[in-house]
């Protein structure tokens, strides 16, 4: 069966420069265990997780050296085998610090006998399919890392009729989802069927931006008989059709109202990478340990995709990519478009870790932010429909209740609009301060 083409056409949006050529045709390389390994506790949204090592400790790999602290939250485990030799706080990819677990691998990389491999999934129950994702401590691994278990297991009174794949991979240079499409097509679908069995949803789409043919194709061409109501769904290649709501949209026709989530409108979105993760885990009985990063650009002397263990520095991501071949003047932890930019090549690889993204000087450019000139062309590429030369301005005035009332809370930071600003104003700062401040000021009331 062949893709359909979306019907609908979210509003918004930019076209930067993709660059997904440097990474593109590389198929995904594993990566030999490094000498050290920092594991984060804090991977994903919610509350980071509670270590359950010590320094001097043994561990296996698999086993759970970070329990869940609630629901909304996600158990960590070991990359592998080895001794800890700290537990202390890193900072993270976006900045603040976290409790990291740092092991020293063995070499030996054997796992512990924990989660059951269940290859006839079919019987399972909705509660045990998750169980088993909660277990293997999955999370959102194209975003911002929200726990899979929570996704699969909406409310009684919520009805999921439709579950997305998300694999637009819209962020310029990251090229790890559609590499994944490429090469593990048949798991992916696998994993979504599990998805929709958890879910009882009786729809599966698999959006794809019509950039990558051969991605459609392998989709297209491992779609299995027992999907059902299944199709895979070319978008137009247009940044940021990979946000969900958005893509939603897209795919659907459904909008997702305002301070609302997907499941307000029966559906699911998983990103393709998270899907494979679930069939690892309920198929095999593995749990997170290691993902597919994009490490690219120029100065990179052989930008690839590269599967590595959680916690691997990007240091040596960048040294198994054969080192720099010209000047680095940025790190990027993501894309250009919403990624992290990083002080050194110290951070460790997490389970949201997309991208590795170095960048020249050539590529990277100084701006002095002059004042709004009331252009609008922030307003005409917003996704979200939001006034981003407004709220900037009360913003800045600190007038949170006046933001608030201007939906600062549904801005996705795609950064769309500071793409498009003549100005060269930090918009993407100011929102993120500001829906801080409004979250803050909600927790006072």
């Amino acid at each position: 069966m062949g893709a359909i083409k979306a019907k609908f056409s979210a509003p918004g949006g930019v076209h930067p420069a993709y660059h997904k050529d440097l990474a593109a045709e590389q198929p995904i390389a594993e990566m030999p265990l490094p000498a050290s390994l920092v594991i984060s506790m804090s991977q994903h949204l919610g509350k980071p997780a509670t270590p359950t090592v010590k320094k001097g400790d043994t561990v296996l790999r698999g086993q759970v050296i970070g329990e869940a602290a609630g629901f909304i939250s996600a158990a960590v485990h070991a990359p592998t085998s080895g001794t800890v030799k700290l537990v202390a706080p890193v900072p993270t990819a976006a900045g603040p610090r976290a409790t990291a677990v740092t092991i020293e691998p063995d070499g030996e990389d054997k796992w512990i006998d924990g989660m059951a491999p269940c290859p006839d999934w079919r019987q399972l129950e909705k509660k045990d399919i998750v169980e088993k994702i909660a277990a293997a401590g999955i999370t959102g691994m194209g975003g911002a890392g929200f726990p899979t278990h929570v996704k699969v297991s909406p409310p009684p009174e919520t009805a999921i009729d439709t579950l997305i794949l998300n694999g637009a991979e819209c962020e310029p240079y990251l090229t790890a989802d559609y590499r994944l499409m490429v090469e593990r097509a048949a798991d992916i679908w696998e994993g979504a069927l599990i998805i929709a069995k958890a879910l009882e949803a009786t729809n599966i789409y698999v959006a794809i931006e019509d950039n990558k043919p051969l991605a459609i194709a392998a989709m297209a061409e491992a779609m299995p008989e027992q999907a059902g109501a299944a199709h895979v769904v070319a978008l137009k290649t247009e940044y940021p059709q990979g946000a969900e709501k958005q893509q939603i949209f897209a795919v659907t026709g459904r909008e997702v109202p305002a301070g609302g989530l997907p499941l307000n409108v029966g559906i699911v979105v998983e990103n393709v990478g998270t899907t494979l993760a679930v069939w690892d885990a309920v198929v095999n009985g593995r749990p997170l340990t290691e993902r597919v990063t994009t490490v690219t650009g120029g100065p990179v002397a052989k930008p690839g995709n590269v599967l590595a263990r959680l916690g691997t520095s990007s240091a040596d991501m960048v040294e198994f990519c054969g080192g720099t071949s010209s000047p680095v003047a940025k790190i990027i932890s993501g894309g250009p478009m919403m990624g992290f930019a990083q002080a050194d090549m110290s951070g460790p690889t997490t389970k949201t870790t997309s991208g590795l993204l170095l960048l020249g000087p050539e590529s990277v450019h100084a701006y002095e932010s002059m004042p709004c000139i009331s252009c609008g062309r922030c307003v005409g590429v917003c996704p979200m429909n939001l006034m981003p030369n407004e709220l900037s301005q009360f913003l800045e005035a600190e007038d949170y209740e006046t933001a608030e009332a201007y939906n600062v809370m549904d801005c996705i930071e795609c950064g769309c609009c500071a793409f498009e600003c003549p100005a060269h104003r930090p918009l993407v700062q100011h929102m993120r301060r500001g829906k801080a401040q409004v979250m803050l000021n909600r927790r006072k009331q």
